[in-house]
């Protein structure tokens, strides 16, 4: 008879609960647990998609009146800036010197020519970071990139094609070398 009862009147349930924050979401899936007695947990466990381990805390706080507070924000991985305040200013060190522009002015990045095993080796040398409190290559790779460097090798700008200015430069030249060949107070540096 209950089971019908809940199986008609579930939908207005779950949309309580919906609305109900932390503690007061797991008391009350709790008392429903209470009211079921034997095998209430798993039901409600399974009709309100939620854990019997919520449903046991909820039960916990009914009985001892002590509400727990969830501290999702303690929760997690760090992140590596946090941990290594420095890395990133001594990423810049390392990579800084070993920067050039795009030849082609077609780009704003920056362009160096270390590798990340090379940026990570540098860091332990120079820095006096140990391997093992290092991230990974992958969040190094993440880190340099978010600087604005591009790590590849930059190929240089190819020469532009020939112009008619080039040739009457060069004719000049040839002009200059052949009227002071002959003149024994000009040296000529090849």
């Amino acid at each position: 008879m209950i089971t019908d009862f809940f199986g008609r009147c579930k939908y207005i349930l779950k949309d309580a609960f919906e609305k109900l924050k932390d503690h007061e979401k797991r008391v009350a899936m709790a008392r429903v647990v209470e009211e079921f007695g034997y095998g209430g947990q798993s039901f409600v466990a399974k009709e309100f998609n939620t854990s019997r381990d919520t449903l046991r805390k909820g039960m916990h706080e009914i009985k001892s009146g002590i509400y727990c507070e969830d501290a999702f924000n303690m929760r997690g991985r760090k992140k590596t800036e946090e941990r290594l305040p420095k890395l990133t200013q001594d990423i810049k060190d390392i990579a800084e010197p070993q920067c050039q522009t795009d030849p082609q002015f077609q780009s704003a990045r920056l362009y160096t020519r270390l590798t990340i095993c090379e940026i990570r080796k540098q860091l332990i040398e120079q820095k006096g970071y140990q391997n093992c409190e290092l991230p990974t290559n992958q969040t190094l790779n993440t880190i340099v990139n978010n600087l604005g460097y591009l790590l590849k090798i930059v190929q240089k700008t190819k020469p532009l094609k020939k112009l008619p200015e080039t040739d009457a430069i060069f004719d000049n030249l040839k002009k200059v070398h052949d009227e002071i060949a002959e003149d024994d107070m000009v040296v000529i540096i090849p």
